[in-house]
């Protein structure tokens, strides 16, 4: 049996890297890995492979920037003939990138099962391209892994069979468990010159956020007042990065302040090592939303909303938006000790992959190959 894998973005990394490495100890299966090139800087792409110990991609796209059209066009184009090649029994996709739609729409048009690996996941808001990613990936997938009940329920609510639903957990924990060890031994705090536990840690890349200078520049202004009370590391996202070098006053403004250390993107282990030890996370990010919950550590998520709630009703995560006004009390609030608890959700116990990988191999039995 055959199942080809796809990763595009950052994200993907990490929720794939750990289904490769379960289903590899089975002597059936096959595995071809894709990497369309949504991300292509080395910072945020080779490094990944590096620090989760995968393979090197079978077949790699090249898709790169442009517009939303552009490069899901680009991708869908370059996959096709690798599909068609290759002949899998199951395209398995992860996440919510372009890559994840593309690569959905045309396997299911080449009548080849799709697997979406955290499916279910709700925003409710149709602004994010992620959320038009989403909803169609779930609605043409074969087979739907979620990673907790509340997504089970946005499927049931939109008519999806159940018995194409599986509620896994989170398969990111697993790489997050499997790492943990190797971040431990990280020396980024050194590099930074931070200390353990004396630090926050903040994060921007949405197009919401940083697309619109007046956005950024609200953000920027929170960052800033926070980083007057603790030292705030800010690795900066590529697409961020590009919006401050375009606006001097912008870029000025947060260089300026005087306890935001902008750095550039850090790899999967020494960014796991800030987030395990940082007193507080401030993001945009709906990843490390998870992993903050995971690890205990306090999340501030700078949006009005997050499709993954489990985070906030039972995680440590807070949505504050993104009003400079909002965001500095409740940063204050967990500096003084005020901040919100909360515990692991259900399933995130780091077998996500083991669970995806076992329902994959029966998908493949029943249908007797």
């Amino acid at each position: 049996m055959k199942f080809l894998h796809v990763v595009g973005a950052r994200p993907n990394f990490m929720k794939v890297a750990p289904v490769l490495a379960q289903l590899r100890k089975d002597p059936r299966v096959r595995q071809v890995l894709v990497h369309t090139g949504q991300h292509y800087d080395p910072k945020m792409s080779d490094v990944f492979f590096q620090d989760l110990g995968m393979p090197a991609p079978d077949a790699h796209l090249g898709a790169g920037s442009g517009s939303h059209a552009q490069q899901t066009a680009k991708i869908m184009v370059e996959v096709e003939p690798v599909i068609l090649r290759e002949n899998p029994d199951v395209v398995v996709v992860a996440g919510d990138v372009n890559s994840t739609l593309a690569v959905a729409l045309v396997a299911a048009k080449l009548g080849v099962a799709v697997a979406h690996i955290e499916a279910g996941l709700r925003s409710w808001d149709w602004r994010m391209p992620e959320e038009v990613n989403r909803v169609l990936t779930d609605r043409i997938s074969e087979l739907l892994f979620t990673p907790s009940r509340d997504a089970d329920e946005n499927l049931a609510k939109e008519g999806i069979d159940r018995g194409r639903v599986h509620f896994v957990g989170n398969v990111m924990i697993d790489s997050l468990h499997a790492a943990l060890p190797r971040a431990r031994e990280s020396r980024v705090h050194e590099q930074l010159g931070v200390r353990k536990g004396e630090y926050a840690l903040a994060t921007l890349h949405r197009p919401s956020n940083v697309d619109e200078p007046a956005a950024l520049e609200r953000l920027l202004v929170a960052l800033a007042e926070v980083s007057g009370r603790i030292p705030v590391v800010f690795p900066i996202h590529p697409r961020t990065r590009s919006r401050l070098d375009g606006d001097p006053s912008l870029r000025a403004k947060a260089e300026g302040a005087r306890g935001l250390r902008l750095v550039e993107p850090i790899g999967y282990l020494d960014f796991l090592a800030l987030t395990a030890n940082a007193r507080l996370v401030m993001t945009d990010s709906g990843g490390i939303q998870e992993e903050t919950t995971a690890l205990g550590v306090p999340c501030l998520t700078v949006r009005h909303n997050t499709e993954r709630p489990v985070t906030v009703e039972v995680g440590t995560n807070t949505l504050v938006g993104t009003d400079p006004a909002q965001v500095v009390p409740a940063a204050v609030a967990v500096l003084e000790g005020r901040g919100k608890k909360g515990r692991v959700p259900d399933l995130w116990d780091g077998r996500a992959a083991e669970r995806i990988a076992r329902i994959l191999v029966r998908s493949c039995e029943e249908r007797g190959r």
